[in-house]
């Protein structure tokens, strides 16, 4: 069952995808449009999950649910893992590559293999005050407090002397 984003409660168990690339304006119209259509039908062993998702700077993904009214089960995370391979696909796009790292510089997002931000840090390029996207959050208050943060408040900092 669909919600808007803004009307899940900040407990709501989020998973991030992060695209290798910005989407257009056609593919986040699309993106929506099947997003919507998945968490309508998404059920935890037939009972309705309560879900949204939201596209930020078009080029995260966030799929979330609200486990107050039913929690989700492995099948149903199987099921949305299916759905973000099936927009992978048909948009050629890769969303799933955790080892990707993203960052600001200014306003524009860098998407770079964990070995070259590494590198970068080491060139002092990234710093602890960098803004990078910490990935790594599991509620929506974490997306909204914890998500966009600088460096030396997210994992990334064992990466920055």
């Amino acid at each position: 069952m669909f919600t808007a984003y803004n009307n899940l409660p900040d407990n709501s168990r989020v998973w991030m995808y992060q695209s290798d690339r910005a989407f257009t304006k056609q593919e986040v119209d699309y993106i929506s449009e099947k997003a919507r259509v998945f968490i309508e039908q998404w059920t935890r062993h037939g009972d309705n999950l309560k879900g949204s998702f939201t596209i930020k700077y078009n080029q995260f993904l966030i799929l979330a649910v609200d486990e107050s009214f039913n929690n989700v089960s492995g099948c149903s995370i199987d099921a949305s893992v299916r759905f973000v391979k099936e927009l992978e696909n048909e948009l050629n796009i890769d969303l799933m590559n955790k080892m990707n790292v993203s960052f600001k510089d200014g306003d524009h997002i860098n998407i770079v293999k964990l070995s070259d931000f590494q590198q970068f840090a080491k060139e002092q390029k990234i710093t602890k005050e960098t803004v990078v996207f910490n990935n790594m959050v599991q509620t929506k208050e974490e997306v909204e407090n914890n998500w966009e943060v600088p460096a030396s408040k997210s994992w990334h900092n064992r990466f920055i002397s």
